[in-house]
């Protein structure tokens, strides 16, 4: 066996990190090939009232044909204005417009599964206690 030394660290520095993603892409790469791997940019949206203050937005990524959002949000006093929906469809579209045509995130039954599913999204799986007393799912949609 190699001797290797193991270290645990906590809030890891970006420069810590680097050689453990480099590493994953170039084993990706490997696999994939650079056509699917380099097929990368992230995404986005951001909704402003009228005093320019932003009252929502959506951000996430477009890589190895899908998209996944990483946050949707909407200001609480904004919320029940179709803003999120809105959000929503404008990141699908734009996925569309760069050939992505699958969406896939993670919400928690307190954040907004209720709203995904009424926007097409389906449940595909579900871990439960996280957090605790919560369940927390995973869920997909096909893109137009």
């Amino acid at each position: 066996m190699p001797n290797v030394d193991y270290a645990t660290v906590f809030s890891p520095r970006d420069e810590d990190l680097e050689p453990i993603r480099r590493g994953l892409h170039e084993y990706n790469v490997s696999k994939l090939g650079t056509d699917v791997i380099d097929n990368y940019t992230r995404l986005a949206i951001v909704a402003r009232d009228a005093e320019n203050r932003v009252v929502g937005g959506i951000y996430g990524e477009l890589f190895w044909d899908w998209l996944y959002i990483q946050t949707l949000w909407v200001d609480e006093e904004h919320r029940g204005q179709r803003i999120g929906t809105r959000l929503l469809a404008m990141a699908e579209d734009a996925a569309v417009s760069k050939g992505f045509h699958k969406s896939h995130l993670e919400t928690t039954n307190f954040q907004g599964l209720e709203f995904y599913v009424k926007n097409g999204y389906q449940v595909f799986g579900a871990l439960e206690g996280k957090p605790a007393g919560s369940t927390w799912y995973y869920i997909k949609k096909e893109l137009a």
